[in-house]
């Protein structure tokens, strides 16, 4: 049994995690000694990839809505032996920030969120995968219709220095919806060598792709992106990076 807001959003969220895209890649590559670390877990879903595909490898989730989080919360418990859970959110530095959260839309909840924009984008991915306009419009009447919170705000480093001092990262995943140049930037340069991959969702606006992977190219890595059949259109895009050797 998975904990969620949402069975449809669940679904959907596994179906694109599971069968094809960079996160299977990521997963494969884990060794049982690794740590990986899920930026914006949402309810769990890659963290429980992570954790089935490489028994052994503690998985460090960071979520910061209460209501996701407390599905993540009991789907670590129940899927990711001796995982954790951390209530908080992840960016350039540590603070508060105010968080809009989408009840109905959970995955696409952050800092930067843009009703306009992901209505849009929902609306793409939508048709791409078939729904014909009326049903679409129905979807989407209310889907983001947000809340505002203040959330805390941690950074990749201090998730290392805290729950993994000693560890190799075995993967990095960021999944923060327009926030992942954020994310980056929270990493500390002593800390880059420790990673071994890197894979996330990045919104492709204002030449963000080409900026993560030229970060990540700096930083020792050697960047492949992709964008779903079901995307293609919108601003959605995947990155693969892993240390070149």
């Amino acid at each position: 049994m998975i904990a969620c807001t949402s069975p449809a959003e669940a679904r959907m969220l596994w179906g694109e995690m599971s069968t094809t895209g960079f996160y299977r890649l990521a997963a494969a590559e884990l060794r049982p000694s690794d740590v990986a670390i899920d930026i914006g877990a949402n309810i769990g879903l890659s963290a429980m990839m992570f954790a089935d595909t490489c028994p052994g490898v503690k998985v460090v989730t960071a979520e910061p809505a209460p209501a996701t989080f407390d599905c993540l919360e009991r789907n670590v418990a129940s899927h990711v032996p001796g995982g954790i859970p951390l209530r908080i959110a992840v960016g350039a530095e540590r603070g508060t920030l105010p968080f809009t959260w989408y009840p109905r839309a959970t995955a696409n909840s952050g800092f930067y969120a843009d009703r306009a924009a992901d209505d849009e984008a929902t609306k793409v991915f939508l048709r791409n995968s078939g729904l014909p306009d009326e049903a679409i419009d129905m979807i989407t009447a209310e889907l983001h219709e947000g809340e505002q919170i203040d959330v805390e705000v941690t950074t990749v480093s201090a998730i290392i220095d805290e729950h993994a001092p000693d560890s190799e990262i075995g993967v990095l995943k960021i999944d923060v919806e327009r926030a992942e140049m954020d994310v980056l930037r929270g990493v500390a340069e002593g800390d880059w060598p420790r990673i071994r991959a890197v894979v996330a969702e990045v919104h492709d606006i204002d030449g963000r792709l080409a900026q993560v992977c030229d970060l990540l190219s700096r930083q020792g890595f050697t960047a492949r992106t992709r964008q779903d059949a079901a995307l293609i259109g919108t601003e959605l895009h995947e990155v693969y990076a892993t240390r070149r050797r």
